[in-house]
C-alpha cells in the first residue's frame, strides 16, 4: 500500500476511534493531514523534527541478529518518544488552552512508521503534578505561572534565551529568606498591576525575567518581588547535575518552606517544578499544538 493510502486509512480509523470514545480532540504528530476528513472533533497539529532510523543502521554488520537489533531499537525509541510527545502536547494544551479532560486520540506519522495512540489526559504526569500543587497554590495561579514559563521557554525575550524562576506561595517566609539584588520593580504598585491572573500583566513579568534573580509570587498570584536572591543553604539538595545556582536555590527554598518553584532553563528552555526540595516535573519545551480544523469544545 502506498504512503498516501496508508495515511488515509490511518486518519479514517483515528477519527472513527475518537468518535466512539467521545474524545475531546485528536492530536497529530508528523506529516499527515486530516483536513479532508469531515469531523466536528477538534484536530491539533504538533511539529517535531525526527531523526531517521536509517541513520542508525550498519549495513555491513555480518550478524543478522545484531542488524535486526539496530533496526528495532531506534524504532522503539522513536515510538516511545512520539507517544511522550503526544502526551506532553495534550497536557500543555489542557493547561494553557481549551482542551478539556478526556481520552485523546493521537496520530503519529514518521518516514518509517505510523501509529494511533490512546491517551487519558487525567493520567498525565503534568496534570498529576498540578493536582499535587493545588493543596498549596490556587490552580489558576499555577496554570498562569506555567503558561508564562512555557512562553519564556519558547521565545525568550527580545530574541534572546533567558532563564528565571517563580517561587510561588509561603510568601512571608520566602521574603525573609531572600534579599533584593536590585531595586524591586514591583514595589509600591497596586495589586491589580501585579496579579499574574491578569494577562495584561504578563508582558511586564516577561520583561523583568531579563533581570538576575527570581520572582516571589503569593498564593493568590500577586508578584511581591522580582530580582530577588534566595539566602538558602543548598546542602544535600539532590537535583540533576549540571543545573545552575538558580535551580539549586529554587529547589532548596521549597525544602525549607511550603513554597513551590517553577524554573526555566536559559539553555534548552526546560521547565521544572520543585516541591519539598524535590523535582516534581521536568518538561522540555515543545511547540504548542495548533488547531487547524474542527470546533474547539469548551
Amino acid at each position: 500500500m502506498d504512503t498516501i493510502n496508508t495515511a488515509t486509512v490511518l486518519a479514517g480509523h483515528a477519527v472513527q476511534i475518537a468518535k466512539e470514545l467521545g474524545a475531546p480532540a485528536i492530536i497529530v504528530s508528523g506529516d499527515i493531514d486530516l483536513e479532508s476528513i469531515e469531523t466536528d472533533i477538534p484536530i491539533y497539529y504538533v511539529t517535531r523534527r525526527q531523526k531517521s532510523i536509517i541513520d542508525n543502521l550498519i549495513s555491513d554488520t555480518p550478524d543478522e541478529g545484531q542488524k535486526l537489533k539496530k533496526i528495532i531499537e531506534p524504532i522503539n525509541r522513536e515510538t516511545s518518544g512520539n507517544v511522550r510527545y503526544i502526551e506532553e502536547a495534550a497536557a500543555i494544551e489542557h493547561i494553557i488552552g481549551e482542551l478539556r479532560e478526556g481520552t485523546i486520540v493521537g496520530v503519529i506519522q514518521t518516514k518509517e512508521s505510523s501509529a494511533i495512540v490512546i491517551h487519558e489526559i487525567s493520567q498525565s504526569p503534568l496534570i498529576r503534578t498540578l493536582q499535587e500543587c493545588e493543596e498549596r497554590i490556587e490552580p489558576e495561579v499555577m496554570r498562569a505561572a506555567l503558561t508564562i514559563a512555557f512562553d519564556i521557554a519558547a521565545s525568550g525575550r527580545e530574541g534572546h534565551k533567558i532563564g528565571t524562576a517563580f517561587i510561588l506561595g509561603d510568601t512571608e517566609e520566602v521574603m525573609q529568606r531572600s534579599h533584593q539584588m536590585i531595586l524591586n520593580p514591583y514595589a509600591g504598585h497596586k495589586d491589580e498591576h501585579r496579579n499574574i491572573l491578569d494577562r495584561m500583566n504578563w508582558e511586564s513579568v516577561k520583561e523583568f525575567a531579563l533581570l538576575d534573580g527570581i520572582f516571589v509570587i503569593s498564593e493568590a498570584g500577586i508578584v511581591n518581588a522580582a530580582g530577588r536572591y534566595l539566602d538558602v543553604d543548598a546542602k544535600d539538595i539532590g537535583i540533576e547535575k549540571g543545573l545552575g545556582g538558580r535551580h539549586v536555590s529554587a529547589a532548596a527554598i521549597t525544602r525549607d518552606t511550603f513554597a513551590i518553584a517553577v524554573t526555566i532553563s536559559e539553555s534548552g528552555g526546560t521547565v521544572r517544578v520543585y516541591m519539598d526540595g524535590k523535582e516534581l516535573l521536568c518538561l522540555d519545551y515543545i511547540e504548542r499544538p495548533s488547531l487547524r480544523s474542527g470546533k474547539p469544545q469548551r
